[in-house]
């Protein structure tokens, strides 16, 4: 007996992403759909950028994830159109992201306040960071340095 696609979503809300192991790959928003195709479950992801190192990682932890759950045939299937975007982050994610020291993105084309002490008083070290999608900023209160996701 196949499993219920609500019930596929709850248990992809379970596989973290490699990079940023607090925040799933439904919380990213990298999960584009889930659909049975006969008996093989079909994944469309759409990696965060073109030629992002995890996404091989990402797609093997959740076909292991599927197999894990009595899911022998999983088929995953890279949509690149329409690209990925910092706006498919959902809410529960950008707050782990905060939680865990990293600001999440913004419109406004910087973080908002420090993760940590949650200061204003902020200056940017580099726009590149310890993954593209990162940039370096440090709080001039707390001197911490922190990640903020950039908006892509």
């Amino acid at each position: 007996m196949k499993p219920e696609i609500t019930q596929i979503w709850d248990w992809l809300d379970q596989v973290p992403d490699p990079e940023i192991p607090v925040i799933s790959v439904v919380d990213l928003g990298i999960v584009r759909g889930v659909a049975w195709d006969g008996d093989t479950l079909e994944v469309a992801l759409t990696p965060t950028y073109s030629g992002c190192p995890a996404t091989s990682v990402i797609s093997m932890d959740i076909e292991t994830a599927m197999i894990d759950r009595g899911i022998e045939k999983t088929r995953i299937k890279t949509q690149i159109s329409p690209p990925w975007t910092t706006d498919w982050l959902s809410d529960k994610g950008r707050a782990k992201l905060e939680d865990y020291g990293i600001a999440p993105p913004r419109t406004a084309g910087g973080p908002a306040h420090c993760p940590r002490c949650k200061s204003e008083n902020l200056d940017r070290i580099s726009q590149f960071g310890s993954t593209p999608c990162k940039a370096q900023w440090r709080c001039l209160d707390c001197l911490e340095p922190f990640d903020y996701f950039k908006c892509i």
